[in-house]
């Protein structure tokens, strides 16, 4: 079956706006997680789940770039030493 050209369009257009806004809501966050600066997209209980009770938030951002260089700037990037004290 095949569609009316306007209804195809109108269908790309809702479906490009739900991939658009899905990708806009990802969420970067930079944890310390065992002592080290861990750049992720998981929640912060999904990484509690992966990573066990020594973790802590560090921040969150809307692009991985920005975190990186949160993570750069305050900690000396992904890897480095940190604590959740």
């Amino acid at each position: 079956m095949r569609l009316p050209f306007s209804r195809a369009l109108t269908l790309l257009g809702i479906s490009c706006a739900v991939l658009a806004t899905a990708s806009a809501s990802t969420q970067y966050s930079v944890f310390c997680a065992n002592d080290r600066i861990e750049i992720d997209s998981r929640s912060f209980e999904q990484m509690k789940v992966a990573r066990g009770s020594g973790l802590c938030l560090l921040g969150s951002f809307g692009y991985l770039s920005d975190a990186q260089s949160f993570a750069k700037k305050n900690f000396g990037g992904a890897g480095a030493s940190c604590s959740c004290r």
